[in-house]
């Protein structure tokens, strides 16, 4: 899955933004009923980014996997954010005259749905709109959220990433084709393809699977993490400049890579345990992201859906001269925004 990320800074724009939504519909065959409320997801996620946030980005993507088949959206701006957003969602609610039922309509319309916001600090608002369930039970307990674009005026994306379940036991890789363009692109897709084919597999026998599978390529970083939710707890094994991290409250521990490239020069290879706490998010990213993120700068975000984390790390710590992928998966965050915000 890759998303697409369209600028949406004034009205002229609401069109692309739809547009590009139901392309992922499309993508995912979709009848007409959810293509109809991918479109006005779309629209009022839009307008809320000119009229609220002075303006932003709509991240969209088209979600087929084994946790979900969904079009997923992220609104995201660096707007004056707000204060009391949980009152927002509230039909009838308005800060600037107007009827006051777009997030209303957009949570209506969508199978999950969230928001994170912080006076002066901005936005971000998260839609899913789904047409059937993904194939996984571990859909109950484990949620997923990623972004994942290509470098500025590129198609293609040079980065990638994949989950697989087992029973009480989620994978994920985040693989990062050396440079970026088309020749990246395909280095990512192969290290796909590979770990896709060992299901029970470890983490190191996947990044030694893939190290064999992709050296016709250019080569790539890669990781991947498996929780074990039941045992509580995650094992690593990266090579290159993907980072890792586990979030817990306000703690963060940053999990080992070794140097490399998987494809052509993977010397060390090593599997590291640790400790998975409840309500912990695992977050694994490509160098399209600067690392420097504190859990404790975010107050709250470790409730929020995962998706919610990927978008506000990617709004405040993308670097924008490579591609950028950011992976984040945590317990299913059950309740509604306004349940959370009175807990």
């Amino acid at each position: 899955m890759t998303s697409t990320s369209v600028v949406v800074q004034e009205r002229s724009q609401f069109a692309e933004a739809r547009r590009a939504a139901l392309a992922c519909a499309a993508t995912l065959q979709f009848d007409a009923d959810t293509k109809g409320k991918v479109a006005l997801v779309a629209t009022e996620l839009a307008t809320n980014l000119v009229k609220h946030g002075g303006g932003g980005e709509l991240v969209v993507s088209a979600r087929r996997d084994d946790l979900k088949t969904a079009v997923e959206l992220l609104a995201i701006d660096s707007g004056p954010g707000m204060a009391d957003w949980a009152r927002c969602l509230d039909d009838g609610y308005s800060t600037t005259g107007s009827p006051g039922t777009g997030l209303g309509a957009i949570r209506r319309a969508s199978e999950a749905f969230d928001v994170y916001s912080r006076p002066s600090k901005g936005t971000v608002v998260f839609a899913s709109v789904a047409g059937r369930p993904g194939t996984s039970r571990a859909v109950d307990e484990m949620e997923l959220g990623v972004v994942s674009v290509p470098y500025p005026g590129e198609i293609e994306c040079g980065d990638g990433w994949a989950v697989m379940w087992r029973p009480t036991v989620l994978r994920v890789l985040v693989v990062d084709g050396l440079g970026h363009g088309l020749a990246a692109a395909e280095a990512a897709k192969a290290a796909v393809d590979v770990f896709q084919r060992g299901r029970d597999d470890s983490p190191t026998a996947s990044i030694a699977r893939i190290h064999e599978g992709i050296r016709h390529t250019r080569g790539a970083a890669a990781a991947v993490g498996e929780i074990d939710w039941a045992g509580g707890v995650v094992t690593f094994c990266g090579v290159g400049n993907i980072a890792g991290l586990i979030a817990s409250g306000d703690a963060e521990r940053h999990l080992v890579t070794h140097n490399g490239t998987v494809g052509h020069d993977a010397r060390r290879m090593q599997l590291f345990t640790y400790p998975w706490p409840k309500g912990s998010l695992l977050l694994l990213h490509s160098d399209g992201l600067t690392t420097h993120w504190r859990a404790g700068d975010y107050p709250g975000l470790l409730a929020c859906r995962p998706a919610v984390a990927a978008g506000v790390l990617y709004r405040d710590f993308r670097r924008r001269r490579d591609d950028a992928t950011v992976l984040v998966l945590g317990a299913n965050r059950h309740g509604t925004p306004q349940e959370r915000s009175a807990s």
